[in-house]
């Protein structure tokens, strides 16, 4: 019996990986114009990070996590979200000297719920951190940048709705007055909500339970219940998004699945997904580094799941160089196409040599079977012309071209 992989854990297969590597790449350049710098931090931390940070009564940290004891008996998690990995190496190595830190990240993450499209329990995330800067102009230059990432990757129909949950002073009367509605409609509202409502009623409309949704339709709007410093923030937020052409949708039922947020978050969510449409979240949270030990430092962040962004490219079509497979007839054509080939790899084509025998009609059948959008073709009449064959494998067409115009041939998608 063979094994096979661990439910909800995916191989990435060529094809596939391609599309990844362009989103990783076009992250790289457009987040570096912006001025972030890379950071790579560990895949497990100790349990108590994550605790403190996303919060106990938070769905990752009840039923989410993958803890266990290490030898020492320590418990240790499997990261389930970059941003408290991110704070935590931020105080560990004193990284606040520097005014601002812009950093971003990317790599997996680990979350025991159901796989699902899009979903899995292992999945990726590129993520991006400001530390220091408290300014709305902070949270719009991000959002702003984030906007023209996906629209450089185009992605179709990318939306972004934002929200407020104010400040503590502000978000303490806001749950009481949710607490109050809550206790209105207890009897609609499913187990969990009921066990978290004097915790932490702002899950209540996050839960994806139909009774809990219709019956938190006509709760109060935290907006509502702004004080006048965030509600300042929220406005020149939207404001300053403007400026730089993106109108915002407006959403106060969005409180996200963390504890740490303060003031703006957002959801950025984009057609051809269902109803798991979400491609980019986060917000501010200007608490989470003195509450893990280090100085007051305001700090806005998001994070952009990679498989949901692939399968909106995937559909769009892939991001693989066209495959071309070389075909050399003759020991002199063989030793030829070693200084042709090398050339070409220096150019970037993607080319691989055929090194089997046989009928020239069974190599170009397993050329086709290969995947090659061209087959070029070195026989002794080729090589004593100084052309080389090629065979457009989708259309049928077939040209000869000389060795130094060949290269530019192949590399046209």
């Amino acid at each position: 019996m063979s094994i096979t992989a661990i439910r909800g854990f995916n191989d990435i297969l060529p094809g596939d990986s391609e599309i990844w590597r362009h989103i990783e790449k076009e992250a790289h350049g457009i987040f570096s114009s912006y001025g972030f710098s890379e950071i790579k931090t560990p895949i497990a931390e100790k349990t108590e990070l994550f605790k403190r940070s996303i919060g106990e009564t938070t769905d990752i940290v009840e039923k989410e996590m993958y803890t266990f004891a290490d030898r020492h008996g320590d418990l240790i998690t499997l990261r389930p979200e970059g941003t408290a990995s991110v704070v935590r190496a931020y105080i560990e190595h004193k990284l606040y000297t520097t005014p601002v830190n812009k950093l971003y990240y990317f790599g997996p993450m680990f979350r025991y719920e159901r796989p699902q499209k899009g979903r899995y329990r292992q999945f990726y995330q590129i993520g991006a951190e400001v530390l220091g800067d408290a300014s709305p102009r902070a949270d719009a230059e991000a959002l702003a940048m984030l906007m023209s990432f996906f629209e450089r990757i185009e992605v179709k129909g990318a939306e972004l709705q934002i929200n407020s949950l104010g400040c503590l002073e502000c978000r303490a009367v806001y749950k009481e007055r949710l607490k109050e509605y809550l206790s209105g409609v207890a009897s609609r509202l499913c187990e969990n909500c009921l066990r978290r409502m004097e915790a932490n009623p702002l899950r209540a409309l996050d839960c994806k339970s139909p009774g809990c949704i219709e019956a938190t339709e006509r709760a109060p709007s935290i907006l509502d219940s702004l004080c006048g410093a965030c509600k300042d923030h929220f406005e020149k937020v939207k404001y300053y998004l403007r400026l730089s052409g993106i109108e915002p949708k407006i959403n106060p039922r969005m409180v996200r699945g963390l504890d740490y947020y303060t003031k703006t978050t957002f959801e950025i969510t984009s057609t051809g997904l269902g109803s798991q449409n979400a491609v980019a979240a986060g917000g501010r949270y200007d608490r989470l580094v003195s509450e893990l030990g280090g100085p007051e430092t305001p700090c806005f962040g998001f994070a952009i799941g990679i498989e949901r962004v692939a399968l909106i490219l995937k559909e769009g079509g892939g991001y693989k160089k066209p495959l071309t497979v070389f075909i050399a007839l003759g020991d002199k054509a063989e030793e030829r196409s070693i200084q042709l080939l090398k050339g070409w790899r220096e150019r970037g084509i993607r080319v691989v040599e055929d090194f089997s025998t046989g009928a020239l009609k069974n190599r170009m059948k397993r050329a086709d079977r290969m995947g090659a959008r061209y087959t070029v073709i070195l026989g002794e009449d080729e090589l004593n012309s100084g052309v080389v064959a090629i065979k457009d494998m989708k259309t049928s067409a077939q040209v000869k071209l000389p060795f130094d115009l060949a290269a530019d041939r192949v590399s046209i998608e």
